[in-house]
C-alpha cells in the first residue's frame, strides 16, 4: 500500500519518530510526536529557515566496549543525524534552537538511566552551542511529546501510571475429565 499524508483539511499528518530514529519535517504541515520514559527526545528547530526535526534516543553513549558511536540507540550518533540532516534542508547550525523531554527514572531502585540521558543532552548542546530554550525532564511519569517542526512549537503531556486492570473470570474453568497421558 502507497503511503498517503493525512489531507490538511483533515489536519496536520502525524508522524511518530520511535527509539532509534530521527526524522526532520518535511516542510508540509505535520506534527512529530513520540512516547518516552527515561529515553530523551530532542526536538530542533531553526526559526529562520523554519526547518526542525525530532529524534528518541535509548542512551546517551556507549559505556565499557558495548555499542559503538554510530549504534542508532545512542544519542551522540542521533544528536548528529539530526543536526546534519536539518543542515541538508537549509537550516544553520548557529540558529538552531532546542527543546529537550524525557529522560523520567521510571523504576524505583533501579540505574537512573534517565538522569544521564538528561545531562548528556543538555551538555552536547552546550558544547555545540545550540541554545536550549524548553526542558522538561526528569521524574518519574512518561511523557507524550507533540513538535510542530515548521512553527517550532511543542507540546509535553505527562502519561498517568495506571495499574493494568485484573482481569476477573466470567467462567469457572471446567475441569479436565478423561485419561491424560504424561510425557
Amino acid at each position: 500500500m502507497k503511503y498517503q499524508p493525512v489531507p490538511s483539511e483533515i489536519g496536520p499528518e502525524r508522524i511518530t519518530v520511535m527509539q532509534g530514529q530521527a526524522h526532520v519535517g518535511s516542510g508540509r504541515s505535520e506534527i512529530l510526536t513520540t512516547v518516552l520514559g527515561s529515553c530523551i527526545a530532542c526536538c530542533l528547530y531553526d526559526p529562520v529557515a523554519q526547518v526542525g526535526g525530532m529524534n528518541h534516543f535509548l542512551l546517551a553513549e556507549p559505556q565499557g566496549g558495548r555499542g559503538t558511536v554510530s549504534d542508532e540507540t545512542y544519542g551522540l550518533y542521533l544528536m548528529e543525524v539530526l543536526i546534519n540532516e536539518m543542515m541538508k534542508k537549509g537550516a544553520s547550525k548557529s540558529r538552531m534552537k532546542a527543546h529537550i523531554y524525557g529522560g523520567a527514572n521510571m523504576h524505583a531502585g533501579m540505574t537512573r538511566i534517565g538522569d544521564a540521558n538528561a545531562a548528556f543532552a543538555s551538555k552536547f548542546l552546550n558544547d555545540e552551542s545550540i541554545a536550549l530554550v524548553h526542558r522538561d525532564v526528569g521524574g518519574e511519569s512518561a511523557r507524550r511529546v507533540d513538535f510542530d517542526p515548521v512553527m517550532g512549537r511543542s507540546r509535553c503531556r505527562t502519561v498517568e501510571r495506571v495499574a493494568a486492570p485484573t482481569q476477573t473470570p466470567t467462567l469457572r474453568p471446567q475441569k479436565v475429565r478423561g485419561d491424560v497421558e504424561l510425557f
